[in-house]
């Protein structure tokens, strides 16, 4: 007796195809052997937006995003929406072409119409910024800051009036927060009050060098618990250009007088307020800057900000020049990094004379290991991997498991 099926089963749509392509089918068992030995979200994150780098998606059996995946990478779009559709018991919205426009808006579901934003706002700025202004006001808090975000890319002037429109009109704080953040970037910072008198009393502009004068920023250390606790509540409730304008100096002359690694936690407010609130050129400055100063972590700060090969350049001379290791590197770096010959930096020859050691055990840097499959280009992997069963460590460990993936994938990404 053949089974009836129960009356509420519903066959779902096929999951959609994805505009890149699925790594191929000897790869997927080493693949899942990665994603099995991630033990939270964040590895996993990073290996599908490696993939993604290197123009490549999961095959939905050994990962899939769910429809509220932020994290995942926009190429994975469609399958986040189905997701949606799928758990909501709704019947797929079909999209009236690939344009994103105001009157279909409501055809594309919400990861779909995020992407197809993201590409507007990519090609033409302007008519983004109007979609939103038309739009926004349909959709609740956490989707408003999701579409408000986007307007981080290609960032101008044009936006200036939309923004301050949000700052005063919205009604979400995060929201408020966010555009006034923008504002700041685009030099429109709140009006210098007291408060910002009063930071600017945490420090002075003083002048050094005989023949060749120059401003340095001196710190005026506090002195007590709560006085630290105050310097900072105000660098974190200021923006850029308000700070440097109450010391008197332009921001780009504030990072370039400031006098790094003297004062740790000056610093950090300092990269913050670069981060939240400068402009690409005065974080591009600053990122010169520090680099060139051992402190490392503040490079870490400001590279989401940075474009993919400038973050692999700050990458690659911080492994030379500063001798931090491959899980640093890879922070700075991203996942999109390409290095050559990252073997030869400090980091790899520590690496290489530690698996040599007599005592050394298979459990040793395992992040290390996994970090430098994320860092190498793909001819470097194919490299390194020699060099590493030369040294000793056979094929199949489960540490070179990233190296071995990178090696084997052909790199079909766009070049950083």
């Amino acid at each position: 007796m053949t089974a009836e099926a129960p009356s509420a089963l519903r066959v779902l749509p096929d999951i959609p195809m994805l505009a890149l392509p699925t790594v191929s089918e000897p790869l997927r068992p080493l693949l899942r052997r990665i994603l099995a030995a991630s033990k939270d979200a964040a590895p996993r994150k990073e290996l599908v937006h490696f993939l993604a780098a290197r123009g490549w998606t999961t095959h939905p059996a050994d990962w899939m995003p769910d429809a509220n995946d932020e994290d995942a990478p926009d190429v994975y779009a469609a399958w986040r929406d189905w997701s949606a559709f799928a758990v909501a018991g709704a019947v797929t919205r079909r999209r009236t072409g690939d344009q994103l426009t105001a009157e279909n808006w409501e055809d594309f579901w919400p990861a779909a119409r995020k992407a197809a934003l993201i590409g507007l706002r990519r090609r033409d700025p302007s008519a983004a910024r109007a979609l939103l202004e038309a739009k926004l006001g349909n959709e609740n808090a956490e989707a408003r800051l999701r579409l408000v975000s986007l307007l981080s890319e290609r960032l101008s002037g044009d936006d200036v009036a939309f923004l301050e429109g949000l700052v005063a009109n919205d009604r979400a704080p995060k929201i408020k927060a966010l555009a006034t953040s923008m504002l700041a970037r685009l030099g429109h910072g709140p009006a210098a009050g007291e408060d910002i008198a009063e930071l600017a009393g945490f420090f002075a502009v003083k002048t050094k060098g005989l023949l060749r004068r120059s401003r340095v920023i001196d710190f005026q250390t506090p002195k007590t618990p709560a006085q630290w606790q105050r310097r900072k509540t105000l660098l974190d409730g200021t923006d850029l250009t308000s700070f440097a304008g109450a010391l008197g100096l332009a921001p780009q002359d504030l990072i370039a007088a400031w006098d790094w690694n003297v004062d740790p936690a000056a610093d950090a407010g300092l990269v913050g307020l670069i981060v939240e609130t400068g402009t690409d050129a005065q974080l591009a400055q600053a990122a010169n800057i520090v680099s060139e100063h051992d402190a490392t972590g503040l490079i870490v700060a400001l590279a989401p900000r940075l474009a993919n090969a400038e973050r692999a350049r700050f990458a690659a001379a911080a492994l030379r020049a500063r001798g931090i290791g491959f899980e640093m590197a890879q922070m700075i770096a991203g996942v999109a990094g390409r290095l050559d010959d990252p073997l030869s930096t400090p980091a790899g020859v520590k690496l290489l004379a530690e698996i040599r050691r007599d005592d050394a055990k298979p459990s040793d840097h395992i992040a290390e290991f996994r970090a430098l499959g994320l860092l190498a280009s793909r001819t470097a992997a194919q490299q390194t991997l020699q060099r590493l069963t030369a040294a000793g460590l056979l094929l199949g460990d489960p540490r070179l498991d990233m190296l071995r993936l990178n090696a084997a994938l052909d790199d079909q990404g766009e070049t950083p």
